[in-house]
Parts: C-alpha cells; structure tokens; sequence
C-alpha cells in the first residue's frame, strides 16, 4: 500500500471513530478553522448536556451548531432574511455565525434558546468531513466556561481531559485569521433573529475574525450601528481520537478521488 493511500486510510479511520462517538452520544474535540472546538450530536438533548457539563456551563448559554454544507441553513431555520444569505453567501465556509430562527418543527434541546439557533460552517476539512458523517454538530469552544479559547488538540486536552472521548489533532487553527484585524480569534457572530420586528436590522453580538467593516461592506446600513443587543444570551467561543492522536491532516486533492 503506498504512502499516500496510508494516509488516507488512516485518516478515514479517525473520522470514522469520531464519528462513532458522536453517534453513541459521546464528546468529541475537533479542529475549526478558528478555534479548536467540543463537540456533541446537535440532536441529543443528553449528549448536549454532556457538552455543557463538560465547560461548566449552563443552558442560558446555548451551543452554536456548525453544519456540512450551506443548504442546511434552511432546514435548520425559517424566515431567514436576504442580508443573512448575502452574508453566508461571502463568508461561508469561514468566521461567520449567524444567529436565525429555528425550524419550529425540530425535535433538539440546545438550552434556553428562545426558539433561536445560532449557525456556522466552517472551513477547516476535518471538521467538514466529519460534519458530512454527523450531520449538525452542537459545538462550543474546547475550554472550561471563562478560560480562554483553545487552538491545538493538547491544549484542549489539559482543559477538558477524560470527559472527552476523542480528540482530533488537526495542528494549531486560526492561522487563516493571524491577520484579521480584530485580536479575536473566534468566529463574529450577527443576530437577525429580530430583524422581522427591529425594523430590519442585524446586529454584531460578539467581534471576532471578521471584521464590523467586512461586515457592513455586505450588508450596508442594515448593520445596526450598536455592536450589541441587550439580552441576548452570551454565546462562548466556538471554535468549535483516541488518547493523544497523531496530528490528523486532510489528504490533498491529489490524494482523494474526485468526488471528494
């Protein structure tokens, strides 16, 4: 068998044993293109309590979702306005999250959403070849509740230690955003779960990898000038294996079939 199908084929294999765990319930700790991540079957309500017990965290504090493709948008959300898709359209897969309103018809306990869900797709590969097995994944930022965000699979590993079944080292992450302007290394997140009601705006409730000004030049003067609003609920950083797995890395393009 030849180097590169090797690599492949153990790569698969951490995939795979990822994936497991997040079907039989369990936490798993992934690479996201901004912060590494833990993360649980968005469907379970006990795997996501599991989440938040491990963090020290309660459900007024709802994980995001990171989800496989963009079209998934609209099966997890209703009445998403055309600044969100414009803004999905120029910065997924990457640093956006867009806070919209559930699909009412999901059968999921994120915590104390107030029918809300806040979503991202990421563009780190790992992340997207297992969200491609899993389906949506509850994921929040791999760190205790008020410690700082990790980004490598050891530092995540000091924090969150045995409560994590699987650990998929993908290097450090958040080098795509070293040159962001803002210091922040986690994903911005832009609330328009009012903008049916708020006169048709969106607000920034957490800065991060993406800038205000990167924002605005989409949406324009529908980004309300108030970097927040008060009462929604604090989102932590998301980012978003066997004991101390190898470093796990996609296998290039010329190391896959074509369908990948």
């Amino acid at each position: 068998m030849s180097d590169s199908a090797t690599s492949e084929s153990d790569y698969a294999a951490h995939i795979a044993l990822a994936s497991t765990a997040i079907g039989r319930g369990a936490l798993v700790v992934i690479p996201t293109d901004t912060v590494y991540g833990v993360a649980a079957d968005a469907f379970s309500a006990e795997a996501v309590q599991l989440l938040l017990d491990a963090k020290g965290r309660g459900r007024t504090s709802p994980p995001p979702v990171l989800i496989p493709a963009i079209t998934t948008l609209d099966a997890l959300a209703v009445d998403v306005p055309q600044p969100i898709r414009d803004l999905v359209a120029a910065f997924w897969p990457g640093g956006l999250t867009v806070i919209v309103n559930a699909q009412p018809s999901l059968v999921w306990d994120l915590g104390e959403t107030r029918g809300t869900v806040a979503l991202r797709m990421p563009s780190n590969q790992i992340a997207l070849d297992l969200l491609a097995e899993t389906g949506p994944l509850a994921v929040s930022s791999a760190n205790l509740s008020g410690m700082p965000a990790t980004r490598d699979a050891q530092s995540a590993e000091a924090a969150l230690g045995d409560s994590i079944d699987v650990y998929l080292d993908g290097g450090p992450s958040g080098s795509a955003y070293e040159s962001a302007e803002s210091g922040d290394g986690s994903s911005t997140i832009v609330d328009a779960s009012g903008f049916a009601t708020n006169g048709g705006f969106l607000h920034i409730v957490r800065s991060g990898v993406l800038s205000r000004d990167a924002i605005a030049a989409v949406v324009g003067d529908l980004l309300a000038a108030e970097p927040a609003v008060p009462g929604i609920a604090e989102l932590a950083t998301e980012s978003t294996g066997e004991e101390a797995t190898p470093t796990l890395a996609a296998p290039s393009q010329d190391e896959t079939d074509a369908s990948r």
